[in-house]
């Protein structure tokens, strides 16, 4: 009797990515009509999909209280600065946000999707890895930026 390995296809690809989804990245990259966007996997369409955004002048106080305390997101911010010869920059961050408290489904879903929903995301400039709000703090935005 000889046995096969079953492969699941699309297994490893995770979840699609909505228009509507690529479509607001793009706003905030080339518009700057949003300061972030927060993502979410819909598991009943099998897509990531748009759940919040944030206006231009919303502070990253408000993007990190928009994030839940105790499920995993996917979510982009456009941090402003000025260089030290005072030019006026812009930096493109997507954070995967998995906090420790949240269930280990969520929490492989979203690892298993990050790659790919990020290739999607052409512009991104820096990409933190976030389980507690402390590896995502404005001072490690701020660094990584500089």
């Amino acid at each position: 009797m000889s046995f096969r390995w079953l492969s699941r296809p699309n297994a490893s690809c995770g979840m699609g990515v909505a228009d509507h989804t690529k479509n607001t990245f793009m706003e905030l990259k080339r518009k700057k009509v949003h300061r972030y966007v927060i993502f979410m996997v819909d598991e009943s369409k099998k897509e990531v999909v748009v759940e919040k955004t944030g206006g231009p002048a919303e502070s990253y106080d408000d993007f990190t209280a928009a994030l839940p305390e105790n499920d995993c997101r996917f979510a982009v911010y456009d941090y402003d600065f000025v260089t030290s010869d005072n030019c006026q920059k812009s930096k493109i961050f997507f954070i995967a946000w998995s906090p420790s408290s949240s269930r280990i489904r969520a929490k492989m879903l979203y690892a298993t999707s990050r790659d790919r929903f990020r290739r999607e995301l052409d512009g991104v400039h820096y990409e933190i890895q976030a389980t507690d709000p402390t590896e995502m703090d404005l001072e490690v935005i701020k660094d990584r930026a500089h």
